[in-house]
């Protein structure tokens, strides 16, 4: 949600910021196209008012100096002239020794031209008649000033779309914001649907979300009946079993079998062998099959429950200790958890000397449990292959009966890891982590 935002308000930013330039400078290329045509034809007038100071003389045309204002007197003022005819040439006092690159086309020249001491001139040329002969009138006019104002303005436009970019920005960041809210509301409730907090969104969104709701809650609605439907079936595929295994069960007691004690002692391996896979597969598609959950695992609920039952189970001088974070609420099916924590706390019981503690802590990613016990803990050499998935616990070790097929199926169906350490109470040490989520949430 927060890159969504930071696309949005980069994207508007860009946007504004490049139409804000274009705007700007559009407006001052249109405010100096006015600006030259406005002195464009002040110049021309300047043309015109130098060729009345041509006047006819003893040596044919010349220039009456009484005619010409004082800004073409005065060095370097910015304005200057060039008029020449056929034998003549006269240049203004103002330009004293310097020399322009008069341009040789009539009109208003495109291009700024080089003046004295760095100024930048605008020059129009205009071609006439005087007494019989034809003359070329060059005015100058110093447009440094109104480049100097030119880049003031630009400045000071930049400087208000900065202001006023900073006032989109967060004007849009906040228009984003209040409408993005119905989706962060909903991201809220999926997480509590992950969770096992609630089973439906809520109903009460924009008209925009209205159907995306609608169709998350249908697909909800119709999963968990799925999923229900298929336990079912399961549940009524191990019960149809049961049956047919208790009457094998039963014919072993028969004479027939009585008999062949061999032949008995191979079924009766086999049909325990079958009764266990059959629970166990069960137990797995249960686990396999969870869909929205029951509300999950309140830590300060279950666990006191749960240690009171230990402690009525096992000795009176055992001490079994909890810790969890406050509100600790795992994101898991209450049934799962407790044969989980149940199956590890009662082994970790069995071989206790004298302490049991559990540690229930939340990480960044996920969650770890922690059983530790002060009993004989397992040899390092043997504690891989007790984490491997599948293996029986409680007839493959030596001095550590756990007995937990079951707990490493629920670990593997949760995605999570486990691995066997040693415990600072001098025992082992169970640690396993959970991802935040269960699969399938």
């Amino acid at each position: 949600m927060n890159s969504l935002q930071r696309r949005l308000g980069l994207g508007l930013i860009a946007a504004l910021l490049v139409v804000g330039l274009i705007l700007l400078q559009a407006s001052l290329w249109l405010f100096e196209a006015g600006l030259r045509r406005s002195m464009e034809t002040d110049l021309r007038e300047e043309t015109e008012g130098l060729l009345l100071a041509v006047v006819p003389g003893a040596n044919g045309l010349q220039l009456d100096s009484q005619r010409l204002g004082p800004r073409y007197q005065r060095a370097f003022s910015g304005h200057y002239f060039r008029i020449d005819s056929d034998s003549h040439e006269w240049r203004s006092r103002s330009l004293w020794d310097s020399d322009l690159d008069w341009p040789t086309q009539d009109g208003l020249h495109p291009e700024l031209v080089d003046g004295p001491q760095d100024q930048r001139l605008l020059v129009y040329r205009a071609a006439y008649r005087r007494g019989g002969q034809p003359l070329h009138i060059s005015v100058a006019h110093d447009y440094t000033p109104i480049l100097d104002s030119f880049q003031q303005v630009r400045l000071g436009g930049l400087t208000l779309l900065g202001v006023a970019l900073l006032a989109f920005g967060l004007l849009q960041r906040l228009a984003v914001r209040t409408a993005l809210r119905p989706l962060e509301s909903a991201r809220a409730q999926i997480a509590e649907l992950q969770q096992g907090r609630r089973a439906q969104l809520d109903t009460h969104v924009p008209q925009e979300l209205q159907p995306l709701v609608t169709q998350i809650n249908h697909l909800l609605t119709q999963t968990d009946e799925t999923l229900k439907r298929s336990r079912h079936a399961i549940g009524n595929l191990g019960h149809a079993l049961k049956t047919p295994l208790a009457v094998l069960t039963g014919l072993l007691d028969s004479e027939a079998l009585a008999a062949q004690p061999a032949l008995r002692q191979q079924l009766e391996e086999q049909l325990g062998q079958i009764r266990q896979r059959v629970s166990r597969e069960l137990s797995r598609a249960r686990l396999a099959g969870e869909g929205q959950a029951g509300g999950g695992f309140d830590c300060a609920q279950e666990l006191p429950a749960l240690f009171a039952t230990l402690a009525a189970i096992h000795r009176r001088d055992l001490k079994l200790d909890w810790q969890a974070p406050p509100d600790c609420h795992l994101p898991w099916e209450r049934e799962d958890m407790l044969e989980l924590l149940g199956n590890l706390l009662d082994n970790a019981c069995k071989w206790a000397h004298s302490e049991v503690r559990l540690g229930i802590a939340t990480l960044p990613d996920g969650y770890r449990l922690r059983v530790d016990d002060d009993g004989p803990g397992i040899p390092v050499d043997r504690r891989d292959t007790v984490c491997q998935r599948g293996a029986r616990l409680d007839e493959g070790l030596e001095g550590h009966g756990l007995g937990l097929g079951i707990v490493a199926d629920i670990i593997s169906a949760w995605r999570g890891e486990w691995q066997l350490q040693a415990s600072p109470l001098g025992g082992l040490r169970v640690e396993i982590r959970l991802p935040a989520v269960s699969p399938g949430r």
